[in-house]
């Protein structure tokens, strides 16, 4: 089974790598809206696959290293697009969230980018 939890972030960025002419090019702020996706059994025990407090846990320390931030400082976002972001937080959420089997980016209410590992 597939269980979920939903987060937010406020960020600024610009992506260099695109022409001045570009409205991505100049610095702007996004609300992104993440949600985390954990796969396993359902726990007889507890009669769930996870905590979502533990989903929080785990995925809250990373966030505080982007939220409010200019992400275009933060070491290895140097290019912030949706797609870099999702790989950047699942290369550090993977590695303290067993079952970690999705992450969905809403940059806005319609366009983002869904990640599920490499």
């Amino acid at each position: 089974m597939t269980v979920y939890h939903g987060f937010s972030f406020e960020s600024a960025r610009r992506l260099p790598r695109l022409p001045d002419s570009h409205m991505c090019s100049r610095l702007h702020g996004n609300t992104f809206l993440l949600r985390v996706a954990v796969t396993g059994p359902v726990r007889e025990s507890e009669g769930w696959v996870i905590d979502f407090a533990e989903v929080a846990a785990r995925v809250e320390p990373v966030l505080a290293e982007i939220d409010h931030h200019y992400l275009n400082e933060v070491p290895g976002l140097e290019n912030p697009t949706t797609e870099n972001i999702a790989v950047w937080l699942w290369d550090r959420i993977a590695t303290h969230l067993q079952g970690l089997s999705e992450i969905e980016i809403r940059e806005n209410a319609t366009t983002g980018c869904v990640y599920r590992g490499a």
